[in-house]
C-alpha cells in the first residue's frame, strides 16, 4: 500500500493491475474529514503524452465500476476510452460502492429524508475534479454522466465552468414538463396527499435492490425476445455480480441486495415534474447531449429544453442513438455502443 499527500488531499493507492491496452489504479480521496471517495484511474498502456482526462459518473442506483468498468469484453466503457488515448476516472458518489456511506445506511430503511441529494453529489464530483486536475497537471477535466450522473455533471458544470473542458450527458433528465409515467405526476413517486411532492414512503432514506431489479427495465427496452442477441450474456452476468459485490452487506439478505441512497430519486421526481435544480445557461463547456431512442428515463423534451438553455456553451451537439436502450454502454456495439464511443472520443478530443 502506498501513501501520498497532495495539497492537503490524502489518498491511498489500493492496487494496480493492467491488461492489454490499459492499466488501472484505485484510490481513495477525502472530500471532507468523514467522507472518503473511491476513484479508479484507467490509463492507456503503453502511456501516451498528455491524455485528456475524463471523469465517468454513475447513475441513481449502480456505482461506478459495475456501470463502467466490467472486466469482460464489451463491458468496460472506461477501458475502451482509455485504449483510445484518454485518461479515464471512474468514481463512486458517497453512499455508493466503495465510497463512504451515510451512517443511516447501516440502519433499516425508513421514510425519513432521502439520503445523498444532488448538492452532496456535486461536492463529491468537485473533490475528484480538483484531484484529477492536480494529478494530471491540467486546468480542466471532461465530465461524462449517465442518467442521474448526467444531471449531477451538468449541475457541477453550471457552478464551476472554468474547470470543465467538455460535458457529456447520456439519457439525463433536465426539467421538461411532459408526462413521465415512471417518475412524474400520478406515479408511485408522488405523494397522493400532497400532489407535486415526493412520496418519501416510496423510497425513504435508501432502498434495497436485488439482481432481478437490474434487468426489468432493460429487458423491456430490448425489442427482441432473446435478450442475448442484444447484449452479451457475459456482460449481463458481470454487471449483476459486480453490482452485488459493490455492497459488502448484500450477501446478508435473502435474496442478496445492494443499498442505494434515495436522494437521486427525489431529485429525479422533481426534474420529471418540471422543476429545474440548476440552470444550463451557466455552462460554458462544449456540451454533447446523448439520448437513446429507446430510453425509458429521459425524454426528448429534456434534451430539447437542455439544448435551448445552453446559451453560453462553447458548442452544443445533440445526438439520438438510433435504436439504443438506456443501457447503451453495456449493450452490443452494433446497438448504439460503438457510435456513442466514437462520438465521445471525437468530442473530447476536439476540446
Amino acid at each position: 500500500m502506498s501513501r501520498f499527500f497532495l495539497t492537503g488531499i490524502f489518498f491511498i493507492t489500493f492496487h494496480a493491475y493492467s491488461e492489454q491496452g490499459v492499466v488501472r489504479q484505485d484510490f481513495t480521496v477525502h472530500e471532507a474529514r468523514e467522507v472518503r471517495l473511491f476513484v479508479r484511474e484507467v490509463l492507456p498502456q503503453p502511456p501516451v503524452s498528455n491524455p485528456p482526462p475524463i471523469l465517468l459518473i454513475h447513475g441513481a442506483r449502480v456505482p461506478g465500476v459495475p456501470s463502467f468498468d466490467l472486466e469482460v469484453p464489451g463491458g468496460s466503457l472506461a477501458a475502451d476510452l482509455a485504449s483510445r488515448g484518454m485518461a479515464v476516472y471512474v468514481m463512486d458518489v458517497r453512499g455508493y460502492g466503495r465510497s463512504t456511506r451515510p451512517k443511516e445506511m447501516d440502519e433499516p430503511p425508513s421514510n425519513r429524508t432521502a439520503l445523498v441529494r444532488s448538492s452532496a453529489a456535486v461536492r463529491d464530483i468537485g473533490a475528484l475534479v480538483d484531484w484529477i486536475r492536480e494529478r494530471r497537471h491540467m486546468e480542466k477535466v471532461a465530465l461524462f454522466g449517465w442518467a442521474t450522473g448526467g444531471q449531477w455533471a451538468g449541475y457541477y458544470a453550471s457552478l464551476f465552468p472554468e474547470k470543465v473542458s467538455a460535458l457529456i450527458m447520456l439519457n439525463s433528465l433536465y426539467g421538461a414538463k411532459s408526462e413521465h409515467p415512471t417518475m412524474g405526476h400520478g406515479s408511485g413517486m408522488e405523494d397522493k396527499a400532497r400532489p407535486g411532492h415526493f412520496n418519501s414512503a416510496a423510497c425513504g432514506t435508501y432502498r434495497l435492490n436485488d439482481e432481478k431489479s437490474l434487468f426489468g427495465a432493460w429487458d423491456r427496452s430490448i425489442p427482441v425476445e432473446n435478450k442475448d442477441e442484444w447484449r452479451d450474456p457475459n456482460v449481463a452476468r458481470a454487471y449483476a455480480a459486480s453490482t452485488l459485490a459493490s455492497d459488502p452487506t448484500s450477501s446478508t439478505r435473502t435474496p442478496p441486495s445492494f443499498r442505494s441512497p434515495c436522494g437521486a430519486l427525489e431529485d429525479s421526481f422533481y426534474l420529471a415534474t418540471g422543476r429545474q435544480l440548476w440552470d444550463a445557461s451557466l455552462i460554458t463547456a462544449p456540451t454533447l447531449i446523448l439520448g437513446s431512442e429507446r430510453d425509458f428515463w429521459s425524454r426528448p423534451e429534456d434534451r430539447k429544453l437542455l439544448e435551448d438553455h445552453l446559451v453560453h456553451a462553447a458548442k452544443v451537439k445533440a445526438i439520438v442513438l438510433k435504436g439504443a436502450t438506456h443501457f447503451v454502454h453495456l449493450d452490443r456495439p452494433e446497438h448504439g455502443r460503438q457510435v456513442m464511443i466514437e462520438e465521445m472520443v471525437n468530442f473530447v478530443g476536439k476540446h
